[in-house]
């Protein structure tokens, strides 16, 4: 469809926290597997919304000096207004047709409008891209199968800290919660113009 295609899809692409603090080597709480997955979500970017699929940045962030119980327990990271708070340059949003929106929990859904932006785009299937995925890829999918979409999680485009750990979500994801496809799957997908 190209670069300016209209939105014709019922999906939506989330891109969770690929921020720098997670993806970049001087990033506070950064793993080396967040970097290697950067060119595969870029391409699954690009693809998304060459088919006119919604592109949707999730942010976590943490308020400088504000409570939150959940942040004092962990180590500081993305730290609203700071570099490590910022989208990874790699992954350019299109301010145009792209919506970012910014979390304080581990589910993209808890205490957002993102449920909103769907339902008002008419979206059902929702593909998951991005970091950690024992934690905000598992409980966006967890609240998005709740909310009655179909998760989608790309499998080459989700990681964690411990490769045994990300292949343990991603097969209970499988199991229990939507599908776990690979990008060539995908792509065949988008083509076919199922998503």
């Amino acid at each position: 469809m190209g670069k300016d295609a209209e939105r014709r899809s019922n999906s939506a692409l989330l891109v969770v926290d690929m921020l720098r603090d997670f993806t970049d080597p001087n990033g506070l709480v950064f793993y080396p597997q967040n970097r290697e997955i950067l060119p595969k979500v870029k391409r699954v970017i690009d693809a998304c919304r060459d088919a006119g699929i919604l592109v949707i940045f999730l942010k976590h962030f943490n308020r400088v000096g504000k409570v939150d119980e959940k942040a004092s327990s962990m180590r500081p990271n993305c730290i609203e207004g700071t570099w490590g708070d910022e989208i990874d340059p790699m992954l350019e949003v299109d301010p145009a047709r792209d919506y970012v929106i910014k979390k304080r929990r581990y589910s993209g859904f808890f205490g957002t409008d993102l449920d909103l932006v769907l339902r008002e785009n008419n979206v059902h299937n929702v593909i998951v891209v991005g970091t950690k995925t024992n934690c905000c890829i598992r409980a966006t999918v967890t609240d998005a199968f709740y909310l009655d979409y179909k998760p989608i999680v790309v499998s080459e485009c989700v990681a964690t800290d411990s490769d045994v750990v990300n292949q343990v979500h991603l097969e209970d994801i499988r199991k229990y919660l939507g599908d776990v496809i690979g990008m060539d799957e995908l792509f065949a997908r988008i083509k076919e113009g199922v998503l």
